[in-house]
């Protein structure tokens, strides 16, 4: 098996050791302390090894173990450890690697100086306390400071060698902070605040040092860095190179560190602090465009992808970044592409950060609750909101584009819904946010932002049945026409029995009529789609009409004659055929070329035709299949009595191959 050497001494370090851990490599991780030691991870192919090495020491060690690779992630600032690497690799004649830290954008409010003992000069000629986040080894060039016992402040490491190099140069206790970091921006600036900072004196430590959270504070506690810059490094690559390396030259497992981020509306203030660890912890960020501009402070590799599929290529394309945040808008489970992100990166370790969603935002900025409030959302989809808001009253819909709330009162006011009263959040979280308040009949004209939220409110809610009134629909196509064949309410509710529907299901309703078996499918599968297939145009305008007047948006018209009419339509989980014109047979060997699976109901008014029905059975072979006759009969009222009239009987086929209806 190979073996690795590998200097651990910085986070970058820890992290390759972690990475490493249990890979079908042997690694040696020296670090300089029992306290890095007490740092790293456990494993079995991990030997590590506590204690300073000099040249010599380091030679000795690769002539007794030749190594096959000798990884130098010491910390920036450890010039001459380095050297000593480098030195002893040549001597022995192994392949030496160094593992850069990336530099940080410079800071325009901080000092930089090349030296501690700069820093030193720059604050005897500038009075005030400073904390001093430099390390315990150079804490010499602070001395020539006249009064540096009283205004400096030291945080290091918390170990034994740290405290007694305080003790060595006159710092008292009450002036040694002794933490392990990296520390959070709050930690820094109440650490800075407690002793009246007016300077933090730190090396460019980058991001794993915590180089930004340091900048940070300083801005909040009114103090200002001075930045000792940076020895010239050597040859090297970055982090996610040198795992690239590693992973091309030992061919190791691609198990990544993937955090799926909701990263709330999209402006800064609404990321949690989980969310804003995660992505600034990353080694890259993938997101839809917008998603990625509301992070750019974080300076990260970014690729812009929205669809899950993409995004799963681009993590997969890249195995050099070993922690990636995905970012999705809002909340990682309120309609969010994670539903369909989690499964396609099966066997990466993946966790899911929550936000604040949308819902959330728009109901705080109302002062309103949210947990009697319907959620929907009309973003890149067909659908109506008038079943649920007659259903409940109050329902929350995700819009999508600058029409949305035209296309949203079109549909309140079309089914006669014009008072229901619409809040409409725009650009939530974002500088320049609003708030269009209005009833659906006052907004029927107005535009708003593409980026856009609806509370929308009814107080004469009426949810319509299960099972709709045959006055539910209109018959006459037009004056002085025939009434359009319709399927009675009675028949229907056997109809939609025998479906067996699922919530999402793709619904064929061949020789629809007037569309009441579709309207009757399209609301009771609000996640599915219904196909109304009819032969005459003007029936096929008296469905639109229906549908319109029953804030159906998921039913799609098909005006022409099957089967021919049938091609191009998306697979059916489920299919109703109510008229046929005499191509049963046709129809339903199309239904059963898209999806074999299919359940598929036939009615039939005449003997003729159910005896075709039967037939049909038993040559396509169908497992599950019924052949029922319903009678029924109305009363009718005849003076003080009612009388029964009888209706023509029906026959309805129920017939399934096999399966589920949405397999196939």
């Amino acid at each position: 098996m190979n073996e690795i050497c590998l200097f651990a001494g910085t986070t970058e370090g820890r992290r390759l050791a972690e990475f490493l851990a249990g890979q079908p490599v042997r690694v040696h991780v020296c670090v300089a302390t029992d306290y890095g030691e007490s740092l790293l991870p456990k494993a079995d192919n991990l030997e590590i090894s506590a204690g300073r090495l000099d040249e010599g020491k380091m030679e000795a060690l690769f002539e007794q173990r030749r190594f096959d690779l000798v990884i130098d992630a010491t910390h920036p600032y450890a010039a001459e450890a380095s050297e000593h690497i480098a030195g002893a690799c040549r001597a022995a004649g192994l392949t030496y690697l160094r593992l850069n830290r990336g530099d940080q954008q410079p800071d325009p409010d901080a000092v930089y100086v090349d030296s501690i003992a700069a820093a030193a000069a720059f604050l005897a000629d500038h009075p005030g306390a400073a904390l001093l986040a430099t390390g315990s080894k150079e804490l010499a060039p602070y001395t020539s400071v006249p009064d540096y016992r009283d205004r400096f402040y030291v945080r290091v490491l918390p170990t034994a060698e740290s405290l007694s190099a305080c003790a060595a140069v006159g710092f008292a206790p009450a002036h040694v902070i002794a933490m392990q970091g990296p520390f959070s921006v709050e930690m820094n600036a109440a650490t800075l605040k407690s002793i009246r900072a007016h300077w933090l004196v730190t090396k460019d430590s980058g991001e794993p040092g915590g180089f930004f959270e340091k900048i940070a504070a300083a801005r909040q506690a009114d103090a200002r860095c001075i930045v000792v810059g940076r020895p010239a490094q050597r040859e090297g690559m970055d982090y996610a190179g040198v795992v690239k390396r590693l992973m091309e030259r030992y061919n190791l497992r691609d198990i990544r560190d993937i955090a799926v981020v909701g990263i709330g509306m999209g402006g800064p203030d609404s990321m949690t602090l989980e969310a804003e660890k995660a992505v600034r912890e990353c080694d890259c960020s993938i997101g839809a465009k917008r998603m990625l501009e509301s992070i750019a402070r974080f300076d990260k590799p970014c690729f812009a992808e929205i669809a899950p599929e993409a995004i799963a290529a681009r993590i997969a394309e890249h195995p050099e970044y070993r922690r990636v945040a995905v970012l999705m808008s809002g909340d990682t489970g309120f309609f969010s592409g994670a539903k369909r992100l989690m499964p396609l990166l099966d066997g990466q370790s993946v966790r899911a950060i929550p936000g604040i969603s949308s819902l959330q935002a728009l109901c705080a900025r109302l002062g309103t609750g949210w947990e009697d409030i319907r959620p929907v959302s009309l973003h890149g989809r067909e659908g109506s909101i008038v079943p649920e808001l007659r259903r409940c009253g109050r329902v929350f819909a995700l819009l999508d584009g600058a029409d949305a709330v035209k296309r949203l009162c079109a549909d309140l006011i079309g089914a006669g819904m014009g008072a229901a009263r619409l809040s409409v959040g725009q650009r939530l979280s974002y500088p320049d946010e609003s708030i269009l308040r209005g009833t659906a009949a006052e907004l029927a004209d107005a535009a708003c932002d593409p980026l856009s939220a609806a509370l929308i409110e009814y107080d004469a809610s009426d949810p319509l049945p299960v099972g709709l009134p045959d006055g539910a629909f209109e018959r006459v196509a037009g004056e002085g026409a025939r009434p359009v064949p319709m399927t009675k309410s009675e028949v229907r509710a056997v109809i939609i029995s025998k479906l067996r529907l699922t919530e999402d299901a793709v619904v064929w309703d061949v020789g629809a009529g007037t569309g009441s078996v579709s309207a009757e499918a399209a609301l009771l599968c609000p996640a599915g789609r219904v196909f109304a297939v009819e032969c005459r145009e003007d029936a096929a305008a008296l469905i639109e009409r229906n549908a319109r007047k029953l804030g159906i948006r998921n039913m799609t018209i098909v005006c022409g004659t099957a089967p021919e009419a049938l091609a191009g339509l998306p697979a059916p989980t489920h299919a109703f055929i109510g008229g046929s014109g005499g191509h049963l047979r046709e129809i339903v060997r199309a239904v059963l070329e898209r999806n074999p699976n299919a359940r598929i109901v036939v009615s039939a008014v005449s003997p003729e035709s159910a005896g075709e029905i039967a037939r049909i059975i038993r040559e396509e072979g169908f497992a599950d299949a019924e052949l029922i006759q319903v009678t029924v009969a109305r009363s009718r009222a005849a003076g003080q009595y009612h009388l029964m009239e009888g209706m023509n009987p029906v026959w309805i086929a129920a017939m399934q191959r096999g399966g589920e209806p949405g397999e196939g």
